[in-house]
């Protein structure tokens, strides 16, 4: 289809053509896709409701983005009845600013995509992990003896034992954990996995995180291929498990825990990286482990063991077994306002 034909097709019918291009020109991974499309039907569900289902992208001004972003900061309420925080906000612009770049590349005539401006955050803001002692009461929450508690005992472990994304851990199959066959129950195994942006890295999966998994698979009797599965479903097309199942069940756990603070897939992830850092890791070496491309984000976790310091200083800095014998130096007052002089005493 002609450009000239392309801005005479409203922004609504412009989506799936813009989907299709992040697949077949991007070659953005299927979970990009899909995360585009949530946050595009957002704007499509606003223009429907204000009137705009006929926009064209030509006909889309500043004060459209403006009226929009006051919508998703103001009036739209998540399905649990939440209004959206600043990073949230953030995604649903992020897939905006995405199209109008698709439309520049195209010759459709629209505003630049540098006219939506993201909402400040602070950098820290959404940085949340786990204390040891709550890692451990969390997994000790699901039931083991059941199919469901023995999978999602499973599923946390792996999450803590090598920092996967959720998007990583729902892809993982079944073939890919050929590694258990050694059952040598002090390795640390090596899983190579493919990430964000198709790269490809290797995470680790601890002894006790392989003990889990083994125990898991054994109890298995179907073929599905999915290493992680939905027990209730009986369409054998959607038995993956979701990554919404898996966010559900980890904040069900951590209420069950006792834990007043939000926990999520992702806290696991801030958990596994504050852990290697407090403990000696090198930034380099965790950003690699967690599939950064730029090490700058992964700074962002320097803010949190940056609090620690002060206990690190206090308990390991030797300054403090330095004696101080308080009679080598006297003090005297020479002149009345003028402060003190120190004198040191002469020792023979």
């Amino acid at each position: 289809m002609s450009p000239s034909r392309r801005r005479q097709i409203p922004i609504i019918k412009q989506i799936a053509p813009f989907l299709d291009y992040c697949e077949i020109e991007k070659g953005l991974s299927n979970n990009t896709q899909k995360n585009y499309w949530q946050y595009l039907r957002l704007f499509v569900g606003w223009l429907k409701k204000t009137g705009r289902e006929k926009l064209l992208p030509r006909e889309f001004t500043a004060q459209h983005i403006w009226d929009y972003r006051l919508y998703l900061a103001r009036k739209y309420k998540t399905p649990a009845g939440n209004y959206l925080g600043k990073k949230s906000q953030n995604y649903y612009l992020i897939a905006l600013r995405a199209l109008l770049a698709y439309f520049a590349e195209h010759d459709i005539e629209s505003l630049p995509s540098s006219k939506i401006k993201l909402a400040k955050q602070k950098n820290d803001a959404s940085i949340s992990f786990l204390e040891i002692h709550e890692v451990e009461k969390i997994l000790k929450v699901p039931d083991t003896r059941t199919q469901t508690g023995l999978r999602d005992r499973a599923v946390m472990e792996v999450f803590f034992s090598s920092g996967m994304r959720l998007s990583e851990l729902v892809s993982l199959n079944v073939g890919q954990m050929s590694f258990l066959r050694d059952e040598d129950s002090k390795k640390t195994f090596e899983l190579p996995i493919v990430g964000k942006g198709k790269y490809v890295r290797t995470v680790f999966i601890s002894p006790r995180a392989s003990r889990w998994l083994r125990t898991y698979l054994a109890q298995r009797v179907d073929d599905d291929n999915a290493l992680f599965i939905n027990f209730r479903s009986k369409n054998p097309e959607y038995k993956r498990l979701s990554t919404r199942h898996i966010q559900m069940m980890i904040s069900k756990y951590a209420s069950l825990a006792g834990l007043s603070k939000k926990v999520t897939p992702h806290t696991f992830r801030h958990t596994y990286a504050t852990d290697l850092l407090s403990h000696g890791a090198d930034l380099r070496s965790v950003q690699e482990l967690l599939g950064h491309k730029n090490v700058a984000t992964t700074q962002v976790y320097t803010h949190v063991t940056n609090r620690r310091l002060r206990d690190v200083h206090e308990k390991f800095h030797g300054g403090g077994a330095i004696s101080e014998n308080s009679s080598d130096y006297t003090y005297s007052r020479k002149g009345f306002g003028k402060g003190r002089k120190l004198i040191r005493k002469p020792r023979f």
